[in-house]
């Protein structure tokens, strides 16, 4: 009689209210924009390379894209700074926290189990089977299990998110080392320049010193004037002290590497060199095209605005009811030496059903977060992917711009070193005055210098385009196409 009337309560009162939050729940599902990627052009305006989508490829190698350069230093280098850069252990650090995420949502889908043994004295209460206030003890011993069925996908949203969000953590894992290795590669040439520079300077440090030397002779055998003196002397000066400035910024950009590399600068060293190696490698035509997918930072910021949707779904289950299902068998005895005797057995079994019917918003507070941090990551997508075309249009346009330019500088030079040397030679035969020849000595130098500063730039200008193509372009060009289309929330 009392079990058809608990029945009855059930389906009368319990289920349909079960059902109609079943159905608000559906209701609160926000309106996901399909896609927030910016329209994707035709063609890169620098360099007329067509774009394509193509899957989320952020996880993948890099490969070893600095051996096109040639050059064994910076091979080690570059290894180096992969074995000990502190960035790297940190993201390598935050993948493995990922994946731990992930393996401890997976675990809440499948049924715990345990086992429990206890203890415990205490008196009786009237009706408990004795006199009241008698003590007794109680030992148990047994096997505990407990399960959420995953009825409405909450347990499902909540491992797909942390599944995405190891997703990202790997490609932020690859974006770190792309990061770390091209500006590996930009600190080292960057001191090559330098020490190409410094050559320069100190060449002509000493070319002033030896003209100084004969010029104090001819002064002091009155051929010349005090004035042509003081002006020699005034440019070693003034050239020594360019030479020791650059002496001062090859010291920083060498205590940068060293830290880039994860070792001390006072222990690291490198030898001056002004050996550059061959030419410039020459990215080809049409890798420019496979940028979004071959991007890690993009990769990961589109796999962190998945995770965003798996949350939201997440946070609209809130409005379901929460069942758990329990289970236990064992042993339980009033005397500790009979406990584990088979009239001493007993067991359990329990299901619990939980819905809260007045949280004061609490539930639709958290579906309006969820959707808030949704349009954060839809946002910071949109960011990278903008930022992506930026990249690379800016290292087309830079390679395009300083190849014209190293040219023109090239002709600068060629001219500049024909004037010095008529200068040189018209000063000897006495037909013009020394600071005509200093003039011609001071602009070769300078052109010579600008010649090395704009090799340089072609230097950075080619690793920035690697790190903005995501990598090797030979990967690239080996991508698979298909859809990069965002999936729509569920």
């Amino acid at each position: 009689m009392r079990r058809r009337l608990l029945d009855r309560v059930l389906s009368s009162t319990l289920l349909p209210l079960v059902s109609a939050l079943v159905l608000a729940g559906c209701s609160t599902t926000p309106a996901f924009a399909p896609t927030v990627a910016p329209e994707a052009p035709v063609a890169f305006k620098e360099g007329g390379e067509r774009w394509i989508n193509l899957p989320p490829a952020g996880a993948q190698p890099r490969g070893e894209w600095w051996r096109v350069f040639s050059d064994p230093v910076l091979d080690d280098l570059v290894a180096r700074a992969d074995a000990q850069n502190t960035t790297l252990q940190a993201a390598a650090a935050r993948l493995a926290e990922a994946r731990a995420l992930l393996r401890n949502a997976n675990a809440n889908l499948w049924p715990q189990v345990g086992v429990a043994a206890g203890v415990s004295r205490g008196t009786l209460q009237p009706g408990q089977g004795g006199a009241p206030g008698q003590a007794f003890n109680l030992g148990t011993a047994g096997i505990n299990a407990s399960w959420e069925p995953d009825l409405f996908g909450k347990l499902t949203h909540t491992r797909d998110a942390a599944s995405l969000d190891a997703r990202s953590r790997a490609a932020l894992l690859q974006d770190a080392k792309l990061l770390v290795e091209s500006d590996v590669a930009q600190a080292y040439f960057g001191l090559r320049a330098l020490d190409a520079e410094r050559a320069l300077v100190r060449r002509s440090v000493d070319a002033y010193r030896d003209t100084l030397c004969l010029t104090e002779r001819r002064y002091q055998a009155g051929d010349v004037a005090e004035l042509d003196l003081a002006r020699v002397q005034a440019e070693v000066a003034s050239t020594s002290s360019q030479a020791l400035a650059l002496d001062r910024a090859r010291a920083l950009q060498e205590h940068a590497l060293a830290v880039l590399l994860g070792e001390v600068p006072t222990k690291f060293s490198l030898p001056a060199a002004t050996d550059w190696g061959g030419a410039l490698p020459v990215v080809p035509p049409g890798v420019p095209s496979t940028v979004l997918a071959r991007r890690p930072d993009v990769a990961g910021a589109q796999l962190a605005m998945q995770a965003a949707e798996e949350r939201a779904g997440v946070a609209r289950r809130a409005w379901f009811p929460d069942i758990a299902l329990t289970a236990s068998a064992g042993y339980a005895s009033g005397d500790l030496g009979k406990l584990f005797d088979w009239s001493a057995r007993a067991w359990g079994i329990g299901a619990l059903l939980s819905l809260p019917l007045f949280d004061a918003g609490r539930r639709e507070a958290g579906v309006q977060v969820a959707n808030a941090q949704w349009d954060a990551a839809a946002a910071s997508y949109r960011e990278q992917v903008l930022g992506a075309f930026r990249d690379v249009e800016d290292q087309l346009s830079s390679l395009a711009l300083l190849a014209n330019q190293a040219d023109a500088q090239s002709t600068a030079v060629d001219a500049a070193t024909r004037a010095t040397a008529l200068s040189d030679t018209r000063y000897r035969n006495g037909l013009v005055s020394q600071l005509e020849l200093l003039d011609a000595q001071r602009s070769e130098l300078s052109d010579r210098r600008v010649a090395v500063q704009v090799r340089a730039a072609q230097y950075q200008a080619t690793i920035g385009l690697i790190r903005a193509l995501g990598g090797s372009w030979g990967e690239a060009a080996t991508t698979p196409v298909a859809s990069n289309g965002v999936r729509s929330p569920t």
